[in-house]
């Protein structure tokens, strides 16, 4: 696991990325939406020539979803062959996080987060959860149904 990490904010919470699977950020402008698709779907975005589907970070975390503001991004990133953006609150930091500094997830938060996160970071007096990024944009089977 690569020590740089994307740091992003939904609603109070912050997470942490891997910066080995992002591939950009941009601001969010709005996205197109596909009829019949699940809730935290947010639609196609074109980036860059390419449609990639967005994921609304707090829709996955069963979060109350809001209206994009200047602040919110969409973290492009790709696991498992797919590319995905990610639609959050704000991302402004990239941060070296060591493997060592992070540890397990309180069986109860595993729990309750579904599994999305992945482990639990101090960064100076903050906590940061890594997100399990291949269980956010590939498991929907398992997670969110």
């Amino acid at each position: 696991m690569s020590d740089l990490h994307v740091v992003l904010r939904v609603a109070d919470t912050e997470y942490a990325i891997s910066a080995a699977e992002v591939l950009h950020m941009e601001s969010f402008v709005g996205a197109t939406r596909v009829p019949g698709t699940r809730p935290y779907v947010g639609g196609l975005i074109q980036i860059r020539g390419r449609v990639v589907p967005v994921v609304d970070l707090r829709a996955r975390f069963g979060l109350p979803t809001i209206e994009p503001t200047l602040d919110s991004r969409v973290i492009v990133v790709q696991s498992g062959g797919r590319t995905v953006g990610l639609l959050v609150d704000s991302a402004r930091e990239v941060v070296n996080i060591a493997a060592d500094d992070f540890r397990p997830p309180p069986e109860v938060m595993a729990e309750e987060s579904a599994g999305f996160v992945r482990a639990v970071a101090k960064l100076g007096k903050r906590l940061v959860m890594l997100v399990d990024v291949g269980r956010v944009i590939g498991e929907e089977q398992d997670h969110g149904r």
